[in-house]
């Protein structure tokens, strides 16, 4: 129902109208189908009259039966008794209309993600390389959330924060896109340096949900701190870490020969260490050896680790069996007058 509908008065014709009837949540719907009676209630009392006249004396003169008055009439009563009760049947079904309003919220969950961009990354395992097959799927992880801050750490031999957690996925994902080897010149792999500086930039962080995404290849052979040290000081601010081991151990793919044909290398991986960051934190390992392997993990990552979708409700409902109800009202003192004797004689004079 629209608003003119619902401000129309009591007496307004727009209260029978089939727009506003339907608009209606009819509570006690039941009460409608007692409707389909009132026809048949009033073939019944026409065809008792008709057989108790038929009966009468024929002494009677057949004008006193009919009266002066006009044959049409004698039915304004028999129909104003129908609409009353009509009318008395849609009060009883009990017309509503229920607004209702929801709102949402969320609470967002703050993610840094730590990569590794040691020069093993360059390894051809992975599709074209491994550092690109990470970055493909920290794009996607990022495109696909809402409301969650995401920073980016990155480490070779030293660590530095890329980007502070933000909400500007326009800005992480061209950050991600801008990421190679040049970035940091010392070589080696500083598990847990790269660690601290994920758990720096969490620690002043107000949401509920505090996750770091460790992505490395190696082992740890640079920095300053230790992983575990690295990884009870994540424990300590709240931290959850997921370790993520990409690459393959042995012999791997690096580069061509001077004949074009691939060059390989002994490769080695220090899972322990991200195995045991991952335990203290209350993490995650996840050991990955090809691209859709680290597709699947992330993947993964991502439905655990979504923000709470919160909602409240609001209902306003509004009873409009007050409208009709008046309306059987007037028509039953309406249908009494014509009943009465002095419109009896009216009608008879």
């Amino acid at each position: 129902m629209n608003e003119m509908d619902s401000a129309a008065p009591w007496f307004s014709w727009n209260w029978f109208a089939p727009s506003v009837l339907k608009s209606f949540n009819w509570d006690q719907s039941w009460w409608l189908w007692l409707a389909l009676l009132i026809p048949l209630f009033f073939i019944l009392r026409w065809t008792i009259r008709y057989f108790s006249i038929k009966k009468l004396p024929v002494a009677i003169p057949s004008k006193n039966l009919k009266g002066n008055g006009s044959a049409l009439l004698r039915f304004i009563p028999e129909a104003l008794l129908s609409l009353v009760l009509l009318m008395l049947l849609l009060a009883l079904a009990r017309p509503q209309k229920t607004n209702e309003q929801v709102e949402q919220w969320t609470e967002g969950i703050d993610i840094v993600l730590v990569m590794d961009i040691s020069l093993s990354m360059k390894i051809e395992d992975f599709k074209p390389t491994r550092l690109v097959a990470a970055k493909n799927v920290a794009l996607e992880f990022v495109e696909g959330r809402m409301s969650d801050r995401i920073g980016i750490v990155v480490f070779s031999g030293e660590a530095f924060s890329l980007s502070p957690l933000t909400t500007d996925y326009d800005l992480l994902v061209s950050h991600i896109n801008s990421i190679d080897f040049n970035m940091i010149e010392t070589s080696g792999t500083a598990i847990g340096s790269a660690l601290a500086v994920g758990t720096n930039r969490l620690r002043d962080s107000k949401s509920k949900s505090r996750v770091c995404i460790l992505l490395s290849d190696g082992e740890n052979n640079a920095g300053n701190i230790d992983p575990i040290t690295a990884a009870e000081l994540a424990k300590a601010f709240g931290i959850k870490v997921y370790t993520i081991a990409i690459g393959k151990e042995g012999r791997v793919p690096y580069g061509k020969d001077f004949f074009g044909n691939p060059h390989y290398i002994e490769n080695t991986l220090d899972e322990t260490t991200l195995r045991q960051i991952a335990q203290i934190t209350k993490g995650d390992f996840y050991r990955v050896d090809n691209n859709q392997a680290l597709e699947d993990v992330f993947a993964h990552i991502d439905r655990m680790e979504k923000a709470e979708i919160k909602e409240t409700r609001y209902q306003n409902t509004m009873d409009y069996y007050p409208v009709y109800l008046k309306w059987g009202i007037s028509l039953l003192l309406i249908w009494l007058l014509l009943k009465s004797t002095f419109m009896v004689h009216i009608l008879h004079d």
